[in-house]
């Protein structure tokens, strides 16, 4: 049996959708269970870097003759790290503490190459959103879209019409900065075909 070539170490369905414009299909999908609690004192950068790096190295024990690639995504207001958001009650909370600021996106992206090298890179993103009424936060609250994501919302979703300015990576906010993945998968000798 031989190995896969590439491995995505996540399970997320906007990771696939952006590693496909990229003309990448991974070999294999082995989503990494790690612990995603923040350090003491740890910075947003630092968490961010931590995980990806941290998914990836899990997942390459299990396939060392593969290309490994993690992500991970953390949204930030000032040091405060905002939750990956698993109820309503989190969902607002986080919705109105983005409502009329700008935040910060940090996608760290890793990967680990055959033979055991490991190489990573951190995106920032600022973002700034309109203020929120609290029927526009009722409303997507009650499409669920932004369950199970770093801030509660999804911008390639209905939240995009809450961005009034980005300086920065979209796919990266979404969840996988293309031009820093490709440079990583091409430094480690990543032939993509």
């Amino acid at each position: 049996m031989t190995s896969p070539r590439l491995v995505l170490a996540s399970a997320s369905p906007r990771r696939l959708d952006l590693l496909a414009q990229m003309g990448l299909v991974p070999d294999l999908v082995d989503a990494a269970e790690i612990d995603e609690t923040p350090q003491r004192d740890e910075t947003p950068r630092r968490l961010a870097l931590r995980l990806a790096k941290g998914k990836a190295a899990k997942v390459a024990a299990t396939h060392p003759d593969a290309y490994v690639l993690a992500a991970d995504t953390v949204v930030a207001v000032g040091r405060r790290i905002l939750p990956k958001v698993e109820t309503l009650v989190e969902g607002r909370s986080c919705l109105e503490l983005l409502s009329g600021r700008a935040h910060k996106v940090l996608t760290a992206v890793a990967v680990h190459a055959p033979g055991g090298r490991a190489v990573a890179r951190l995106v920032e993103t600022r973002l700034h959103f309109k203020r929120l009424s609290t029927a526009e936060i009722d409303a997507y609250l009650a499409l669920g879209e932004g369950i199970g994501k770093a801030g509660g919302y999804a911008i390639q979703g209905q939240a995009g019409a809450f961005v009034m300015a980005i300086q920065g990576s979209y796919p990266a906010v979404v969840g996988l900065p293309l031009y820093e993945t490709a440079c990583l998968l091409d430094g480690v000798g990543f032939k993509r075909s």
